[in-house]
Parts: structure tokens; sequence; C-alpha cells
């Protein structure tokens, strides 16, 4: 009887302000509350939802936790919000029911207000329910933008609380689990940016004569942009740039077949036209003509200043001479991955001292300003034309920069450089 006494006076005190047409007496919910305590348990979860309760009446504390524990909830009361606040400190709940109204303020609900921040500083996923007598649409708006899941007004109705919380646990627990494979994705994709990453060549090898440097930006934590540097001999220099077709973690899969075919079919005697004829069938046979890849491979002969290419598919590299004048690598055949069988070509160029090869893929000049403008395969020309007498690093950044610049952000594509001054 003290039980129904003290509920039935805080419901005095608490719901003077509002019309208590339409809504249960403090009997009809107490009543209410015993007819729902004989109902079988209906939350179905292997693990007991956990509640937490607040509010400053224990009363009120009491009448709930006697209504939730006997529908399957594990339940802890908080009468303050800083007792709010170290539950919350010290476990992990499905759920937190709140009223907006403590000590310090009985009637506006901004003391629960406030506490919102600090709730979801704590735990973003937390579903919330709020509770108070002195409702209007102003607070329960203003609760919802704060984080609030719903909003109940006192006295309450048994069963439609009762819906209320197992429609926000269930949210609740969709949000986390989704937050958690987020988690556990962005956790993985760490790591296969870090392998991906090892996949490329930690020093760029360096000829006499030359000097050779390498850029690779994924547009996501990994990508299907490869490059490649490796020596052949003393005097002998293999490069590589590819782009495989698609984004995220199938491209960077790709990539990192890709890198172990060229690196296994590469040997000093093997021309270039001969690697790609080689790669393009490995690829057709393995994935099937959805799945393709642009390649350049080229042999860098240092005292002969000779470099020998075939180009599948790839953007042509452009070779700046030391007088202004250019010229594009484009012979080779088709795009890798395409046809089962395909007798690439290969050309040959001559290089001077003085003169400077960019090799890049399509996310350097795919790259867009806010205008959806992209910067270009000219305005990347003119750019090595004008800082031709950069060295192969310098000329890298200053390349990086300035598409960086034009596009105001990051690129959205992966982007890829090679670049070789010849000394």
């Amino acid at each position: 009887m003290s039980l129904l006494m003290s509920i039935m006076k805080a419901e005095m005190i608490e719901g003077a302000a509002l019309p208590m047409s339409g809504f249960p007496t403090a009997r009809d919910r107490i009543d209410g509350a015993m007819e729902t305590l004989l109902d079988p348990i209906t939350v179905e979860h292997s693990a007991p939802p956990r509640a937490l309760i607040a509010d400053d009446q224990p009363a009120i504390l009491e009448a709930l936790r006697l209504l939730l524990k006997q529908h399957g909830y594990e339940v802890e009361t908080a009468g303050s919000p800083a007792a709010l606040i170290r539950s919350l400190e010290s476990r992990v709940f499905d759920l937190l029911l709140m009223d907006l109204n403590y000590t310090r303020d009985t009637t506006s609900g901004q003391e629960g207000l406030d506490l919102l921040s600090r709730i979801r500083a704590l735990d973003q996923a937390l579903p919330v329910v709020a509770m108070t007598a002195w409702g209007s649409v102003e607070l329960a708006v203003e609760a919802m933008h704060r984080g609030v899941g719903d909003f109940v007004l006192k006295p309450w109705d048994n069963d439609r609380l009762l819906a209320i919380l197992r429609a926000q646990i269930e949210q609740g627990r969709t949000r986390r689990r989704t937050r958690q494979l987020e988690s556990e994705e962005k956790s993985e994709l760490l790591e296969a940016r870090q392998i991906q990453r090892g996949l490329l060549p930690r020093e760029i090898p360096q000829l006499a004569g030359y000097e050779i440097a390498g850029a690779w930006q994924p547009a996501h934590l990994v990508g299907g942009d490869y490059f490649d540097v490796f020596e052949l001999g003393a005097s002998r220099a293999a490069l590589c740039i590819a782009d495989v077709a698609g984004k995220g973690m199938p491209a960077a899969l790709l990539m990192s077949n890709l890198q172990a075919m060229v690196r296994g079919s590469a040997f000093a005697a093997l021309e270039p036209k001969a690697l790609c004829a080689k790669v393009n069938s490995i690829i057709r046979a393995n994935t099937g003509s959805e799945k393709f890849v642009t390649l350049f491979y080229a042999l860098l002969d240092g005292p002969a200043k000779r470099l020998v290419y075939a180009n599948g598919g790839h953007n042509a590299p452009v070779v700046v001479h030391a007088d202004g004048s250019h010229e594009r690598l484009s012979d080779g055949g088709p795009l890798l991955g395409v046809f089962p069988e395909w007798n690439y070509g290969q050309s040959d160029v001559e290089l001077s001292s003085g003169d400077r090869l960019v090799l890049f893929t399509d996310g350097v000049t795919e790259a867009a300003n806010s205008q959806d403008e992209e910067f270009g395969e000219e305005r990347l020309i003119g750019l090595v034309v004008e800082h031709r007498r950069l060295g192969a690093r310098d000329l890298q950044s200053k390349i990086l920069e300035v598409v960086a610049a034009f596009s105001d952000g990051p690129f959205r594509d992966d982007a890829t450089l090679i670049v070789v001054a010849v000394k």
C-alpha cells in the first residue's frame, strides 16, 4: 500500500501541469502493471536486455523496475543525473529510460536535455527513451534532436511503453551490430592497406645517371593502382605501372595478384611485349573478361639511354625532352584480361640528358574541380614542360601538389606516379 500511495503522490506532483484526460490514472497504471506482471515474458533474446532507468522519484523507479523485470529485463536504476552517468561509465546497457526533470529544474526538462550530450559521449549507440509529465511539442522535438529515440508522457500506458522499449532495443542492437561490423571492416581494411603497401617498392632502386621516384595515393584505404621499379642486372631496370578495374577490396586483391604475376614473369631476357602477353593470358584465364587491367611495362637500359616498352591499354606516359618537346608512349595493345590471347607490340625511345619521363594512372588526370572539370592530360603535360628542370622527386611532388590544389580536396580515384629524370 505504501508503494501505491507513493506513486499516486508522485503522479499528483509531476502530473499537475498536464491534463489527465486520455491517460490512465495512477490506480489504472498500477492495476495495469499488476496485470502485465502476470503476462509471460515477451522479449525474445538469448541474453536478457539490460535496461537503465533514471528518475528522481523512488516510487516511479520501483514501478518501472518491477514492470521491466517481470518482462525479462535486467534492470538497474539511477536516482540522479550523477548516478546515471556513473552507471553508464561502468557498464553497457541495451536501453536507457530516463526522466527529463530532476531536482534542479522540475518543469522545463532542460536538466535532462543537458544530460543527453554527456550520455551520447559515453555511448553513441545507446537507445534513449525519455519520460516526463511536463510534456510539450517543443521539448519532444528538442529531445529527438539530441538523440532521444522515443518520447513517453507520464502517466504511461504499460503496453505502449513495453512496445516502445522493445522497438528501441532492436534498433539499438542493430546499430551496435552495424558499428561493430564497420569497425571490424575498417580494421581489416587497415591491415589490407599495410599488406598492399608492402607489395610496393619500399625504396626505389636508382641507376647511375638517373633519378627515379614513385608515389602511390589510394583514394580509399586500399586501391587498384600498382607500380613497381626493380633492377634487372647492374645497369638495367624494369618500370611498371598499372590500374586494375574497380575500387576497394576486389581491385586490391587483383592488384596483389598482378604484382605477383609481373614479378614472377619478369627477367632480363623477356621483352615487354612478351610479358604483357603472358600476364594477359593469366588474368583472362583466372578472372574472366569482366575484370581487366591497364598495364605499362618498360625496360630501361641505363648506359644506352634506351627505353623499350609495351603499353597494354594504359594512359600513355609522356617523355618531355630538354628542349620542351614531348612524345607519348602508346604502342602495345589492348587492356589485359579482355582477350584470351593477344600478340602485343612494343616500341622504344631514345632518352637524352635533361629528359623527364612521367608514368601516371587516370586518378591524376581525371581529378576534377568543383565545376567537374578534369585536370586532364594536356594540363599535366604542360605542367611537366614548365617544371622539366626539376629532379624526379621534386617534379613528382609538384605534380601531386598542383593536382590536389586543382581538385580542392582528396583524390577521388587512386593516383599513382613514376617519374624518371635523366641527368
